[in-house]
């Protein structure tokens, strides 16, 4: 016998309650969405009021459900914006944020800032890793780690932007030099996901594995091979047990999208598993039928109250007597 798993990843986009009006109309957007997904375990990005989300998942099957979520230093307030949140149907164990825990802090000297600066500054990545175990019946679990990875929006640099509109950039070497640094976190990031990855494969050889989240790195690019690993770059097949599988491959290339930018899909968003649970791997589907383009002109969440991300939802059948 065997009992359906489904997991699920969504960034709803800077979600708040600050506004009563402005959150009614998103939350009519918002939770048909939510609620088609028929998740177990939701990998939420970008909840600003633990409110907001709570009051959204009210009348869903997912109201009152586990939830974890990443925190100030204290460990118990939520992050003032865009807090990763995940929610389970079933019990959540040993949860911890890695927040350059694994990788410390970098440092870069700024070489196009105005005035120069005097010396290096930290880059430090916005957001924490969120990692838990799922644990199910009969001691068996599975790893979650919840990702938000740094936007590909360039970091301000002193004196390379226009004082009212940041967005406005004075020269190509300035905005270079925020992309570069955006990068390096982006990257930096996911070096501190791989190694977390690392220290539980060491703990448990074929451990049941699933990272998911708003990546800002599509397939192929540096930052998502890094979490996924490479025989082909490492050539060590020793390690080989040690890939991540992204579970997206199945859907076909024309709908493989979960964000548009300038009318192009772009796969940012990803449920990336280890190789002992894509063995129980289904199918996958991308909810992306009616999303909208926010980077065009006039494109306010006044006119678009859903997300500017689609979900995703993994499905797996997994044996029935892990949950005993």
């Amino acid at each position: 016998m065997v009992k359906e798993l489904r997991i699920a990843t969504f960034n709803l986009e800077n979600l708040t309650d600050s506004d009563a009006d402005a959150f009614n109309r998103r939350a009519e957007a918002l939770r048909p969405m939510v609620k088609r997904l028929k998740a177990d375990l939701i990998f939420f990005q970008e909840v600003n009021k633990m409110s907001a989300l709570d009051a959204l998942l009210q009348g869903t099957d997912y109201d009152g459900w586990n939830k974890f979520y990443t925190t100030k230093d204290d460990g118990q307030t939520p992050l003032g914006l865009q807090n990763l949140v995940t929610v389970s149907r079933y019990e959540l164990q040993d949860k911890q944020q890695y927040h350059n825990s694994l990788v410390g802090r970098l440092k870069w000297k700024k070489v196009t800032a105005i005035p120069p600066p005097l010396d290096a500054e930290d880059l430090q990545w916005p957001k924490p890793i969120l990692y838990c175990k799922v644990k199910f019946g009969n001691n068996a679990h599975i790893h979650a780690i919840n990702l938000h990875m740094k936007s590909m929006k360039p970091t301000n640099i002193d004196g390379q932007q226009d004082p009212q509109k940041d967005y406005l950039w004075k020269t190509h070497e300035g905005w270079a030099e925020g992309y570069f640094i955006s990068a390096v976190k982006r990257l930096g990031q996911a070096l501190e996901t791989r190694m977390l990855l690392r220290g539980i494969f060491q703990q448990e050889h074929g451990a049941l594995i699933v990272v998911a989240g708003d990546f800002n790195a599509d397939v192929g690019s540096v930052p998502f091979t890094t979490i996924t690993g490479s025989i082909q770059e490492t050539n060590n097949p020793d390690i080989g047990h040690e890939v991540m599988v992204p579970c997206e491959m199945n859907v076909p290339e024309d709908r493989r999208y979960s964000l548009i930018h300038m009318g192009r899909g772009q796969m940012i968003d990803h449920v990336m598993v280890s190789k002992g649970l894509f063995a129980h791997w289904v199918d996958t589907d991308i909810f992306n039928e009616i999303l909208p383009d926010e980077s065009v002109a006039f494109a306010t969440d006044v006119k678009y109250p859903e997300s500017d991300h689609a979900p995703i939802v993994a499905n797996f059948k997994l044996p029935d007597d892990l949950f005993n």
